[in-house]
């Protein structure tokens, strides 16, 4: 089969041959912006939407990587069709990484020099994806950790970068809680925000209720989720939620660009509503699946039975 290819600046390399300096910022600081986007049916879902907010990210850390949107977006479908022989009729993730680029204390010791560097790969969803086939079923434990949400004043979730490290605090303190359990940050006042690279949802007598949006990331599938929401004739209203309400709720849900949606089933160690997917969620987990021309589950089934002999 043939080799993944990365676009790094311009050029494509091997995957495998892809590096960054250890003196370039993304190492140094964590500073960098990213977009994950996934594919169905290998079309890019909402492309143009990750790249707006690829963009707008740029913009708050300053970051100029030289290309304007369209080029990005150009370079993006390119890397697709270079690499559609080596994904075979897998759908797969885009990754866009923009990091600022050498600190120039370094400049003589980075073959790259000081200036931005963009890469775009493409990879496989097997693993996203078939690691979580149990869970369109059976749903996730979600618990709240110690670690809390960094307040958007410090640095603002809603610019996707990669300083996340409380991000791993809370998932490391979350599997001390229970193994396979996922963190669900609260903010300063012990508001819930959102889980670690995901956005939350609950349903209350019918209506649907998901944090607003002043100390999260505004995601692209959270947006997906709320558009098909209104489409259904579902009520929906962004508010302060508080852990009390998540017990309290009939039914939870998250959604992630790679997995869709996902149910909670359990919260705290308690069962959220009758302890299974609910109602609302599956409905509108069928309504993406109709939008996207996927069964986003089966296809989760079908790479779960994919997983013992894929090799990335």
């Amino acid at each position: 089969m043939a080799e993944r290819l990365v676009y790094f600046n311009g050029e494509f390399i091997p995957e495998q041959e892809a590096r960054i300096s250890i003196f370039d910022c993304a190492l140094m600081y964590g500073d960098m912006v990213f977009e994950m986007t996934r594919t169905f049916r290998q079309k890019p879902y909402r492309l143009r939407e990750h790249l707006e907010r690829l963009y707008r990210s740029m913009k708050y850390a300053q970051i100029d990587c030289g290309l304007d949107i369209d080029q990005m977006e150009a370079a993006t479908h390119e890397t697709i069709e270079r690499n559609l022989p080596a994904v075979g009729a897998l759908d797969f993730q885009i990754m866009h990484d923009v990091t600022r680029g050498a600190l120039p204390l370094y400049n003589t010791l980075v073959k790259e020099g000081t200036a931005p560097i963009v890469t775009i790969n493409v990879f496989p969803l097997v693993r996203h994806i078939g690691g979580a086939a149990d869970t369109y079923s059976q749903g996730a434990h979600f618990v709240v950790p110690a670690q809390q949400s960094v307040p958007s004043r410090y640095i603002d979730p809603k610019a996707k970068n990669r300083s996340r490290i409380f991000y791993k605090i809370a998932e490391l303190q979350a599997a001390n809680m229970e193994e396979g359990a996922q963190a669900l940050l609260t903010d300063e006042h012990g508001f819930i925000t959102e889980g670690t690279g995901n956005n939350f949802f609950l349903v209350r007598d019918g209506q649907i209720i998901t944090p607003k949006g002043h100390n999260i990331l505004r995601g692209v599938s959270r947006g997906a989720c709320m558009r098909l929401a209104k489409k259904n004739g579902i009520d929906l209203s962004e508010a302060d939620i508080e852990p009390y309400d998540v017990r309290e709720a009939d039914e939870a849900w998250y959604t992630s660009t790679t997995i869709c949606m996902l149910p909670i089933t359990r919260f705290n160690f308690q069962p959220v509503g009758d302890g299974q997917a609910g109602p609302v969620y599956k409905r509108l987990l069928a309504a993406w699946s109709e939008e996207v021309g996927v069964d986003i589950a089966a296809q989760a089934r079908e790479y779960a039975g994919m997983m013992d002999s894929w090799r990335p």
